[in-house]
């Protein structure tokens, strides 16, 4: 079997991901899921909502690492056959 090149992240696509995950946990915490707090108080709708965009940011994040390196790895193995 052949060695497959290995190939490393650079800062553009690093600071792509930080803009990406970065505008998905802006939209989940401010625009989405604040309707779905069962509070009457701003502060509680907020603190939770942005808490639970947070997590689901992280989330997000992976799965979009992930998608990303398995991408990557295609594109080698096409370059290769």
């Amino acid at each position: 079997m052949s060695q497959y090149e290995v190939k490393r992240t650079g800062f553009s696509n690093v600071l792509l991901e930080i803009i990406v995950v970065g505008l998905f946990f802006v939209y989940m915490g401010f625009n989405v899921l604040p309707e779905h707090v069962p509070s009457e108080n701003p502060v509680m709708v907020y603190f939770w909502a942005l808490g639970t965009a947070a997590c689901m940011s992280g989330v997000f994040w992976l799965a979009l690492w992930m998608f990303l390196v398995v991408f990557r790895y295609q594109k080698v193995l096409k370059n290769q056959g």
